[in-house]
């Protein structure tokens, strides 16, 4: 935190450093823009004033005179020359005249043109603004009206104004950073609780919640943080759960086949009790056997969703396949395993896996359903989708079951033994592979009547 800390107020002192600069530059500007330029205005104005009082002719010093005398009632130093080599004499410093009055200027000044020069002088150790304006008969230089004054410097213009700017400026850079620096810890907060959460997180202490303050960005981070957190503390209790289950589940036929085979090792089971007990463990290494498998497909179901290769399927002959494939279980319980097809859909799907979602729905139907009674199964569509519906007349679920049917290791009756009653993961299984289909798997039933399992997967286009 400390480095994005940084980061902003780097950023800060870059945004006051080009503040200044610009205030600098933006000073000079106004300086030269209306100090200065008014200044020459005013100056200029003054002298075509004063020349009109020439009619033309010799420049004498009854007119050099009368010129001077608005030295008395102006802010500026005013002199009448006939040569500019004779204003040695009357301002107090040093003049370069080839400098002042040049070729060009002095083409300017035979054509009426005012002349400004800007200069430092070092006895006045500041600016000197001159203005020339020329007296000119028949083209020809008869004297010119030369003004000069010495700048004021920028922080001469108003020094006690000057000083309670830069005083206020200090002032406010002060309560300004102090604010800044209570705004950035009201803002860095969050984020360190962010980053110590996170690191809480990363320690395995899934039950951390940070305090969301704010609906802004940060507090959106926050809540996604606690979705996330919530998201994890969830799959570790589920991943807990699911290897006690697993564990609870391999340890029974585990006992079993470990202490029949070491009573049969050790002689203590013997003539009819023997083949019993061989039946018991071969029953119980069965059933680790379909859990292990069951395990593994699960597993891979999980993690296939983006590999499933999907092809044109006839749906009506994948489901009779199924249904050939359990009629002698079905015969087995004097149960009838009623049909009714459309023969005209086709779905994108895996056959294999379709298969294995009819096997597992169907068998449960024959297992839950009593003897004499019959399961139906009927295929149809409904707006762009196939719609295959296993309804028996069995043994129903209880409604407070029904939303975790689909869990793993969920078993409706938890008294009914293992043998009969399976390892949990079948409809788990079966959820997983029909989400792989792109399709929705729907468990209506009720106690005592019968369940109606319904599976929407959508018809291939044209």
């Amino acid at each position: 935190m400390n480095k994005l800390a940084n980061k902003i107020w780097a950023l800060i002192l870059v945004f006051l450093i080009v503040t200044i600069a610009f205030m600098y530059i933006f000073t000079d500007f106004l300086y030269e823009e209306l100090y200065v330029r008014d200044t020459e205005q005013s100056m200029i104005e003054v002298g075509e004033k004063l020349q009109t009082i020439y009619q033309g002719g010799k420049v004498d010093d009854n007119l050099i005179a009368r010129i001077e005398e608005y030295n008395a009632y102006s802010n500026y130093n005013i002199f009448a020359v006939r040569n500019p080599r004779e204003l040695s004499a009357c301002v107090p410093f040093d003049i370069d005249y080839n400098t002042l009055i040049g070729p060009n200027e002095r083409e300017k000044l035979l054509t009426g043109e005012t002349v400004t020069k800007i200069g430092y002088e070092e006895r006045f150790d500041r600016q000197i603004i001159s203005v020339i304006l020329p007296f000119t008969e028949q083209n020809r230089l008869e004297g010119i009206i030369y003004l000069y004054y010495p700048l004021a410097k920028i922080s001469e213009l108003a020094t006690t104004e000057v000083i309670l700017l830069i005083s206020g400026a200090i002032l406010f850079l002060l309560i300004i950073s102090f604010f800044v620096w209570k705004g950035l810890r009201r803002i860095m907060r969050p984020l360190h609780d962010l980053q110590q959460a996170a690191e809480k997180m990363s320690e395995g202490n899934y039950e951390t919640r940070v305090h969301v303050t704010s609906k802004d960005e940060i507090g959106q981070l926050s809540n996604a943080f606690n979705d996330m957190a919530k998201a994890i503390q969830q799959e570790d209790e589920q991943q807990k759960t699911f290897l006690a289950t697993v564990s609870h589940e391999l340890r029974t036929p585990i006992s079993y086949v470990k202490g029949y085979s070491e009573a049969i090792q050790n002689d203590f089971i013997a003539g009819g009790e023997l083949d019993e007990a061989i039946r018991l463990i071969a029953r119980e290494a069965n059933r680790m056997e379909r859990l292990t498998n069951e395990l593994m497909q699960l597993a891979r179901v999980s993690h296939e969703h983006d590999e499933v290769e999907l092809y044109p399927i006839v749906l009506a002959e994948t489901v009779r396949d199924v249904i050939a494939m359990l009629q002698q279980q079905a015969v087995l319980k004097n149960i009838q395993l009623q049909q009714a097809l459309d023969e005209e859909l086709i779905i994108l799907g895996d056959e294999e896996k379709l298969k294995q979602i009819f096997i597992n729905i169907i068998e449960n139907a024959i297992r839950y359903s009593n003897e004499g009674k019959e399961i139906r199964i009927k295929t149809s569509s409904i707006n762009g989708q196939a719609i295959i519906s296993i309804q028996d007349s069995g043994i129903g679920i209880p409604i407070e079951d029904l939303p975790h049917i689909t869990e793993r290791f969920y078993r409706v009756n938890k008294a009914r033994s293992r043998a009969d009653g399976g390892s949990g993961l079948g409809l788990s299984i079966v959820d997983q592979l029909v989400k792989q289909h792109d399709g929705q798997l729907i468990i209506q039933s009720e106690l005592g009547i019968g369940t109606c399992v319904t599976i929407t997967i959508p018809i291939m286009g044209e």
